[in-house]
Parts: C-alpha cells; structure tokens; sequence
C-alpha cells in the first residue's frame, strides 16, 4: 500500500510538472491570461481523508512487507495570500490524524499493530503558478497531542515522557506537492496533491517518522482585498 501511495504521488507530480512545463512554453512571454492579471487570496475550509504510514528508520527495511498504510483524518483551515500574478505563500492550521499499520508475525510486534498518533501541524509553503497548474513546497511543524498504540487486542496510550515507550511532542517535516485551478463563476474549485514528509524522529528509543499522502479539494471565493498582493 505504501509503495502504491508513492508512486501514485510521484506518477501525479509528474503529470503536473509535464503539463506546467507544457503551459510554460505554450505562454507568450508579452501576454498573460485571465487568471494572471492579478495575484489571488483564498481562506478554505479543510476536511479530507489522508493516507499515512510510518517510517522505522534502521527498520524499515525488513518491515516493509509487513507495513500497511492507514487512513487517518485532516481538519482546518488553508489560507493562499497571492503576493504576485505566479507567486503566493500558502499556510494552514489543521488537526491530522497519522500513523499506520504492521501485518502479523512481524519482527517488531510480532502480532498485528496500529499506530494513530493525534497531531496539530502548521505548514507554510511556496507555491509557483503557472497557468491553472502549480507547484508548491516548504517546511512543516507539528505538536503531537496524544495517540494510541494497538498490539493484536491490547490498546494502550501514547506516553510522552522520555522513556523506552515515549515519545515526543514536537515533530518538522517538509510538503511538497502540485495542484490545479479551475475557475467556477466567481470561485475557484482546486485539486491539491501532497505529500508529508517527516524529518524528526517522534519516539525517544524507537525510529518513528511519519509520513503522508494528501489528497484534498477546495472550493472557495477570492478575497476582494488582498494586501501582499501585488499586480
């Protein structure tokens, strides 16, 4: 399932760069369309299903036929401030739900186990417009609020305390991903493709890092004013 996340993701940035490349060319460099006249600013309301999993570090690499991938929740808010006609800077604040899953009779566990860790995380990205099409990048924090560990029927609560069992609060990772635009009346609908990557190791001695595919739509209304914007 992993493997199949991965692909799609890097199978759907390929598609988006191809065709961003292709709008590129396809552009003449003395006109610009409709949607480039001026740059744009959206506030939108996020509520997707993600698919997540979890990297073990030194691990993962005789765990990889035992791991599945597992749906977790994403629900906030998204906010792109257009500084020019190509250019924006995109935040959001929004609660995830990661983690992921291990198939029985795997040399970790043993017995089949869940993993749901409970997160607050604020990205803040670059995004390049061109066309309809864009890309986008950047760093990522997340506080970790609490979770649950699953073996076989045992359930048990995360710790965070810096023990053999804990983990940590704090994570950062980087985003990256595309997406595109299309106008509807005065709204834009966009498909946005991402993928969460985790840099830090959120258990204290264990290698835990998490990682996500986002896949989410969004429906809003520029805003009238917008004061990075410039023309």
């Amino acid at each position: 399932m992993k493997k199949n996340a991965q692909t799609g993701f890097i199978l759907g940035m390929v598609f988006l760069s191809s065709i961003t490349f292709g709008q590129t060319k396809r552009l003449p460099f003395n006109t610009t369309s409709e949607s480039q006249k001026s740059a744009k600013t959206y506030f939108d309301i996020m509520v997707n299903v993600v698919s997540t999993n979890v990297n073990y570090g030194a691990l993962n690499s005789s765990l990889s036929d035992y791991k599945k991938s597992a749906n977790g929740i994403q629900a906030g808010v998204s906010f792109q401030a257009g500084v020019t006609p190509t250019f924006s800077l995109v935040s959001a604040l929004y609660f995830m739900r990661k983690g992921g899953k291990l198939k029985a009779n795997n040399p970790l566990t043993v017995n089949e186990s869940t993993l749901h860790v409970n997160t607050i995380e604020f990205p803040l990205l670059a995004r390049v417009h061109v066309g309809k099409f864009y890309v986008n990048a950047g760093p990522s924090i997340a506080y970790n609020l609490g979770g649950t560990s699953k073996v076989a029927d045992q359930s048990t609560r995360l710790l965070f305390a810096n023990t053999s069992e804990g983990f940590k609060r704090l994570e950062a990772g980087v985003q990256m991903g595309g997406g595109v635009e299309f106008p509807f009346k005065q709204r834009r609908i966009a498909l946005d493709i991402r993928y969460n990557y985790g840099l830090t190791n959120i258990a204290y001695e264990k290698e835990i890092r998490n990682r996500a595919l986002m896949i989410s739509v969004h429906f809003s209304k520029a805003w009238k004013s917008n004061p990075l914007g410039r023309n």
